[in-house]
């Protein structure tokens, strides 16, 4: 028996489901296609089985009150635009969703952060698991949605103790700065809400594998 056929126990592909799901809410605006998947029976289920945590239910309702009225072309062009605004235009009033600019010093500049340390060492990880950014993702390696992709990754693949080293250093020590960002300045609901279930999905899950 090989060690992703040890690790990838039913428990570890139900976290690898939940850190795919918010990897690909962080990773492009919701289109047609995204939206379909979400508002499926399946999708919905899986939800309803997330929510039945106490600390992930409100924010799992938000989601899908926005998701509800998501009718027309402009009303996911509005959306779209929130997600542009937030995580794709680099100002005062954007939540900027790489490692780098909340980790270390930030006194350099937003500029020279970025591709810079955090890219690296996630570079790495990638490499040492035989991954890479795909090419027509054009972001830096350490973007929110890549770290949560690798982390679903490394649920079928690592031992416990490493898989909660790497959560807490590279995601878990940034969320809170980072969903406080997007808190302060979503004009809508529906990002706000996805970045407090991140947080308290990731919180949760750090301390469930510090105990085992």
């Amino acid at each position: 028996m090989n060690e992703t056929q040890v690790y990838a126990t039913p428990m570890n592909q139900g976290r690898a489901m939940v850190y795919r799901l918010l990897s690909s809410l962080f990773a492009k605006e919701l289109d047609h296609q995204l939206l379909h998947e979400l508002t499926s029976s399946q999708a919905q289920a899986f939800f309803a089985q997330l929510a039945s945590d106490p600390l992930l239910a409100q924010d799992i309702a938000s989601l899908n009150s926005v998701l509800n009225t998501l009718h027309t072309d402009r009303a996911l062009l509005e959306l779209a635009a929130d997600y542009c605004g937030l995580f794709l235009v680099g100002t005062k009033h954007s939540a900027s969703p790489y490692a780098s600019l909340y980790l270390g010093d930030n006194d350099a500049g937003d500029e020279v952060l970025l591709f810079g340390e955090q890219h690296q060492q996630m570079k790495t990880f990638l490499q040492q698991s035989q991954l890479a950014v795909q090419s027509e993702f054009p972001e830096p390696a350490d973007h929110i949605a890549v770290i949560l992709a690798y982390v679903a990754h490394q649920a079928c693949c690592s031992d416990d103790k490493t898989q909660q080293a790497f959560i807490a250093q590279y995601l878990n020590a940034w969320l809170p700065q980072f969903t406080d960002k997007v808190m302060t300045v979503d004009s809508g609901n529906f990002y706000a809400a996805l970045a407090r279930l991140t947080q308290a999905w990731v919180a949760s899950d750090c301390d469930a594998l510090r105990a085992n």
